[in-house]
C-alpha cells in the first residue's frame, strides 16, 4: 500500500470521527447529560472497520458498498435525530438566530486593543461557538456532514473494479443527491407544524433512509461492453443488461425522489401547508418520478425489441 493511500485511508476517517465527535458533544450541550457520551460507542465499528481494511484490502475501498461511509452514517444520525427532536419540542425556548449579537461577541469591544493575545481570539471564538442558535448547529452539522460524505469518498483509495471515471460519475451524483437532500431536510421539517410530532418522524426517518444511497455504488456500475454484451444479449434479462440505468431508476423511485414526493405531498394535503417553494418541489419530484417511469418503460421496450429481432440485427 502507498505512503498516499494510507494517509488517505486514515485522514477520512478521522474527520469522519471528529464530526461525529462535535455532533456527539452538542447533543450533551443542549441534553445537559452527561450518559449522551454513550453515543462515542457508535465509532467503534467504524475503528474496527479501519482496522480491518488497512490489514485486509490495504485500505482499499469496496466496489459496491463502502462500509466506511455506512458506518460515518451509523455514527452521527442518532445525534442529529436527537438534535433535530429536541429542537422540534423546544422551537419557542430557542428562538430566532440574532446575528447582531454573534458580531459583537466576536468583535474586540475596543477597537484600539492592539495588544490583544491568541487567548483572547480563542476565547472569543468560543463564545461565538456557544452562540450559535440551535438551527445554525443543526444546519451546519447537515451541511458538514454531506460535503464530507462527497470529499471522503473522493480521498477513499479507489476499491477493485472502480475507475476513476466512473468515481468522477459518482461524485458528480453525490453532489446533486445532497443538495436535494439538504433541501428537503431543512425546508420540510421548517412546514411541520408544534402539533406534528408524528410528521417529524417521518420525516427524519425518511431523510436517514435517503441517505443510503451514499454508500451504495451500485448506479455507477458499468454494463458488459464489446463484444460480451452483444454475444449474451439473447440469452440475458434487462436487468443484467441494463443494471447500472435500473439501479439508478430504483434509487430514484424507492430511496430519493419518490419519498421525498409522499412526504411534501402529506405535508400540503393532511397537514394544509402551502407555499411556492414546497409546491415547486413537490412537482419537481413528481416530474422526476414520471420521467423515471417513462424511462423504464423505453428500456424494457428497447430490450424486448433486440430479443425479439435478433436475425434482423446480424443481418445488417
Amino acid at each position: 500500500m502507498s505512503p498516499f493511500s494510507f494517509l488517505s485511508a486514515i485522514i477520512t476517517r478521522a474527520l469522519f470521527i471528529l464530526l461525529s465527535l462535535v455532533a456527539v458533544w452538542r447533543v450533551i450541550w443542549v441534553k445537559k447529560h452527561p450518559y449522551y457520551w454513550l453515543l462515542t460507542l457508535l465509532f467503534l465499528p467504524l475503528v474496527v472497520e479501519m482496522i480491518i481494511t488497512l490489514r485486509k484490502r490495504k485500505g482499499l475501498d469496496y466496489k459496491w458498498f463502502s462500509p466506511t461511509i455506512f458506518l460515518f452514517l451509523i455514527s452521527i444520525i442518532p445525534s442529529i435525530w436527537i438534535l433535530e427532536l429536541h429542537h422540534q419540542q423546544n422551537r419557542e425556548q430557542d428562538g430566532k438566530c440574532n446575528y447582531e449579537s454573534l458580531e459583537q461577541v466576536w468583535l474586540p469591544k475596543n477597537e484600539s486593543s492592539e495588544n490583544s493575545t491568541i487567548s483572547d481570539s480563542l476565547k472569543r471564538l468560543r463564545d461565538v461557538v456557544l452562540s450559535f442558535c440551535q438551527d445554525s448547529w443543526i444546519l451546519a452539522l447537515h451541511q458538514i456532514l454531506l460535503i464530507l460524505l462527497i470529499i471522503g469518498k473522493w480521498l477513499l483509495p479507489l476499491g477493485g473494479g472502480i475507475t476513476r471515471d466512473q468515481l468522477s460519475q459518482l461524485l458528480l451524483i453525490f453532489v446533486g443527491t445532497a443538495a436535494d437532500i439538504l433541501e428537503f431536510n431543512s425546508e420540510t421539517l421548517d412546514d411541520v407544524k408544534e402539533n406534528s410530532r408524528e410528521l417529524v418522524y417521518v420525516i427524519l426517518g425518511v431523510w436517514t433512509w435517503s441517505m443510503l444511497q451514499f454508500p451504495c455504488h451500485l448506479c455507477v456500475v458499468g454494463p458488459m461492453s464489446g463484444e460480451a454484451a452483444d454475444e449474451s444479449i439473447q440469452g440475458d434479462s434487462l436487468w443484467s443488461n441494463r443494471s447500472t440505468d435500473l439501479w439508478s431508476i430504483v434509487e430514484t423511485l424507492f430511496i430519493h425522489d419518490g419519498p421525498f414526493l409522499v412526504v411534501r405531498l402529506i405535508v400540503m394535503i393532511h397537514f394544509g401547508t402551502f407555499h411556492q417553494m414546497l409546491v415547486f418541489f413537490a412537482f419537481k419530484n413528481f416530474l422526476v418520478v414520471i420521467l423515471n417511469v417513462y424511462r423504464l418503460y423505453i428500456l424494457y421496450h428497447d430490450f424486448k425489441s433486440s430479443v425479439h429481432s435478433p436475425v434482423g440485427d446480424s443481418a445488417d
